[in-house]
């Protein structure tokens, strides 16, 4: 099962990181919540490959060390997503679809 492709509106705004929203439930270190609104990244599957961002022509996403996470101990955090050109490169080799972007 991959992000909630509605948790712009079903989730609270549970604070805001590196200029993204950072949509909640988030109880460090194993809730993280989902970080982005244009390019959403569920942090709290998010596995780390790094396929998102070696994937991204305009480089959206940057790592995050989040230790302690059961998932992984870092994440491609969308950092940029203001960049985003929607060629959903990103969402479309995330092995986990922990990805969702959409247009503001």
């Amino acid at each position: 099962m991959g992000i909630d492709p509605n948790y712009r509106t079903s989730r609270p705004v549970a604070g805001e990181h590196a200029g993204h929203k950072v949509y909640g439930p988030v109880e460090p270190p194993g809730k993280l919540g989902i970080h982005g609104t244009i390019v959403g990244v569920d942090f709290d599957i998010c596995i780390a490959d790094g396929a998102c961002i070696n994937a991204c022509p305009v480089n959206v996403f940057q790592w995050l060390d989040t230790p302690g996470h059961p998932a992984s101990e870092k994440k491609a955090d969308p950092v940029n997503e203001q960049a985003c050109i929607f060629c959903m490169a990103c969402v479309n080799v995330c092995p986990v679809a922990a990805i969702d972007v959409k247009p503001p």
